[in-house]
């Protein structure tokens, strides 16, 4: 059945955008007559297109609201191949290039966007939201696909063994929806693709379990839509999801007798009445956040940051046992067990990723070492880096000023050096700072290695001493700090490093930074390895959002952001203030 007597209907325009990648995503957008700031975000469920949010629309009589609702990549008109892309971490960045299209297009800032997102589109908006830190209003949460049911026995491994290209979702319009006219309508839909790409489906499966683990790292306020009797997806993942949310403000309704289509049940005009009134309620409400500047000392990662510093178990002991004796082999072990596996020398090992060591066996042993999540996503930052740096070099250049590079702790500043040989034509200075007399040498070694030498000077340096970082002449127009302040469980003196480069860097420059959000190893690594002092390595992690925070309020704006494919590592770009 059609809701009637509800709310007008409403007219959609449609229209493109281009993503990060020039992939042309279509969307539809209802306009209200008066002009609006405030916006609704809405992602359709697996296989579906934004044309089924018609209805909804309509019924949420939202008049001071502009909504938009995407095709997601090969989904509806959008581009792409059917129910594919290349990963679910493309589809990530989607979500964030549509933020940031609706927000410059139409003038709407993102703290006054709140977004609705159903079943697989739930996780990939969470994602962005863990991952990227944007300060939105709210987020909605219709029956999440945090654990989708397969009902095959061990369905995930055989995928990742047999890995076809596709499997045919086994979800009937019946098990959909209670109402008949609703699953006649998705039967005959033409735009509806009841397939998924298995590595879509394999991300979905890893991002969620994921998200449901660290999701004490997310404080926006949350409305969760649960349905009784869903056939697709678990109920009980959603409320572990709920539960370890870090947000004050949150709420989850389920509708016992409902199943996984809960826009389209039978009771739906339930579903879209709370949703109006969480819309209606966060738009009231003037935007607020939470300061996290002193995250260090309470709040989530305060409290994981605490447990690491405990003793580890038995099996910890034997794994720094069994690295001991690897270091006599491998190379990569050696030199991290000598110079600490934080440090620049080390690093730079991984970087270059070719395993070394004192016999086949050992050579053996450093590629997996190498190989390990850990420090593949250590190469994808510095590929990140890279591009990041290419990127605003080209972009410093075009708006003819000069490129001044300025790097507070560059390690063996392997990054910095081969972007500047490989864009020669362009006339650069860079100051690479360390404050590790064997890291300076191995910059200059370096430089003098690629040939750059006349645009490099190295030179030793206290990344956390604002006055000495202020006194740098003249001032650059790209700062850089990498891989240091996640070294750091302490925020004042991440928030002093980073008002010495505020100082450092001239009005509208720009400064590159990193963060690590997320990492799967973090107790390993406090209770097995040892950092450049030769003490435990024992980090804390800093979300997003409080990374964010303590950059802006240096004096800098954020205007980009790359992060890896498991969530680990993000490098963001920020501009200084005039």
């Amino acid at each position: 059945m059609r809701l009637t007597n509800w709310g007008q209907q409403m007219e959609a325009t449609e229209r493109t955008f281009a993503s990060w990648d020039a992939a042309e995503l279509f969307y539809r957008c209802w306009i209200p007559n008066k002009a609006t700031d405030k916006a609704l975000l809405l992602f359709h469920r697996g296989h579906e297109h934004s044309g089924r949010w018609q209805e909804t629309v309509d019924a949420l009589d939202l008049d001071d609201v502009a909504i938009f609702a995407w095709d997601a990549r090969g989904h509806g008109r959008s581009a792409g191949d059917r129910g594919a892309a290349k990963s679910l971490h493309d589809v990530i960045k989607d979500v964030d290039a549509f933020a940031r299209h609706v927000s410059e297009t139409f003038r709407i800032p993102i703290e006054n966007m709140i977004v609705v997102a159903h079943s697989l589109a739930a996780v990939t908006v969470t994602a962005w939201i863990h991952d990227y830190g944007p300060p939105i209003r709210a987020m909605i949460l219709a029956t999440a696909a945090f654990h989708v049911k397969l009902y095959i026995p061990f369905a995930i491994p055989a995928l990742r063994i047999l890995r076809p290209r596709f499997v045919k979702s086994y979800v009937k319009s019946k098990m959909l929806t209670h109402d008949r006219e609703q699953a006649a309508l998705y039967d005959s839909d033409p735009l509806i693709f009841r397939k998924i790409a298995v590595n879509v489906l394999l991300d979905l499966h890893d991002t969620a379990k994921r998200l449901v683990a660290d999701a004490g790292a997310i404080q926006t306020p949350t409305l969760m839509i649960g349905a009784g009797k869903d056939w697709v997806v678990s109920l009980k993942a959603q409320q572990r999801f709920f539960d370890r949310l870090s947000s004050i403000h949150k709420r989850f309704e389920i509708f016992p007798d409902a199943y996984h289509a809960i826009f389209h049940e039978t009771n739906r005009r339930d579903v879209i009445k709370l949703v109006r009134e969480f819309v209606r309620d966060c738009f009231a409400k003037p935007a607020t956040v939470s300061s996290l500047l002193d995250a260090d000392k309470t709040g989530y990662t305060a409290r994981e940051h605490e447990y690491l510093k405990k003793n580890g178990s038995g099996r910890f002991a034997a794994a720094r046992a069994g690295l001991k004796v690897a270091s006599r082999l491998s190379r990569g072990i050696e030199i991290g067990w000598r110079s600490g596996f934080d440090s620049g020398l080390s690093l730079d090992h991984v970087y270059k990723n070719e395993p070394s060591g004192w016999s086949p066996l050992g050579r053996l042993i450093d590629k997996s070492y190498l190989n390990s999540i850990g420090w593949r996503g250590i190469r994808q930052r510095k590929k990140n880096l890279n591009n990041t740096l290419r990127d605003l070099i080209l972009k410093v250049h075009r708006e003819n000023r000069p490129v001044r590079i300025f790097d507070i702790a560059a390690g063996a500043g392997r990054y910095v050096i081969e972007t500047i040989r490989d864009v020669r034509e362009i006339p650069i200075s860079a100051t690479l700072c360390d404050h590790k007399e064997e890291n300076v040498e191995a910059i200059r070694v370096l430089a003098d290695e690629l040939n750059v030498n006349g645009a490099v000077i190295a030179r030793r340096g206290d990344a956390f001493d604002r006055e000495s970082l202020a006194k740098i002449q003249p001032r650059a127009t790209i700062g850089i700090v990498s891989g240091l302040y996640e070294l750091i469980p302490s925020n004042e003196p991440v928030l002093n490093s980073l008002c010495g480069l505020a100082d450092a860097i001239e009005p509208d420059g720009y400064l590159i930074y990193t963060n690590q959000p997320w990492h799967p190893q973090l107790k390993f690594i406090a209770h097995v390895l040892v950092n450049r002092e030769g003490e435990r390595w024992i980090m804390r992690r800093r979300t997003t959002a409080e990374m964010d925070e303590l950059v802006r309020v240096a004096g800098f704006e954020k205007i980009d952001m790359e992060i890896d494919e498991w969530g680990m590592f993000t490098v963001s770009v920020a501009r200084r203030g005039r």
